[in-house]
């Protein structure tokens, strides 16, 4: 605070260089719920694509539960990233609370489709990272 600066305004500390990853995790959290869509658009159209049967998942429900699952996460990751690039604070922690449900569905999913759940999880854990370490860099 300076002396020509009253007492009750509180200066904003500028952008670091962090906004960058902030800007990564809010288009890696698109790019994710784009991952989504295409996992629940799988299971729902074509459910023998799959290595494991429905019964031999940890949750066992049909795949077309699992599908309408993976699709809702992938709409709303994709709004909640698109909501990080322009800056909103609900969109951050929206997009914190998604890829967290999204790591845990995609672990419950290991067992169907072993490689394309094990990059969603890593893909969560860095959206995670950005959005809750650095995510007040990109604040409007």
């Amino acid at each position: 605070m300076t002396a020509a600066q009253p007492s009750n305004v509180r200066s904003e500390a500028p952008a670091s260089g962090w906004v960058g990853l902030v800007i990564f995790g809010g288009i890696m959290l698109t790019v994710l719920g784009g991952f989504q869509v295409i996992e629940g658009l799988v299971a729902l159209f074509n459910d023998e694509y799959f290595l494991a049967t429905s019964g031999g998942l940890v949750l066992t429900m049909d795949f077309t539960a699992w599908g309408w699952t993976h699709l809702l996460i992938g709409l709303v990751a994709i709004a909640a990233g698109v909501g990080i690039l322009s800056g909103q604070t609900w969109a951050r922690v929206t997009g914190i609370v998604i890829a967290v449900l999204s790591a845990f569905a995609n672990m419950l999913f290991l067992a169907a489709y072993p490689v394309w759940s094990t990059i969603v999880i890593a893909v969560d854990i860095l959206v995670i990272y950005a959005l809750a370490v650095h995510g007040r860099e990109l604040k409007n």
